[in-house]
């Protein structure tokens, strides 16, 4: 991954612009209303890096960003 903490809402507003659709944020208090069992994902803190794999194999990331490969369709199916 090139990017480090890439958010919900980020990735939720890259799907948004990818497929025309408006995106609106929930309030908590309605959240597991909302999105069911997988809420309690959402509050979870699960920030990845590359940091180790870069140091240990000397990667350095080549491809697009994540948001970068949403709004270009690369997981269109």
């Amino acid at each position: 991954m090139a990017e480090e903490a890439v958010t919900t809402r980020e990735i939720a507003l890259a799907i948004g612009r990818r497929y025309g659709l408006p995106v609106v944020p929930v309030a908590p208090e309605r959240a597991a209303g909302h999105f069911g069992f997988i809420t309690r994902f959402f509050g979870m803190d699960m920030s990845a890096s590359s940091a180790r794999t870069r140091e240990l194999l000397g990667w350095t990331p080549t491809g697009p960003t994540l948001i970068a490969d949403i709004e270009a369709g690369a997981y269109d199916t």
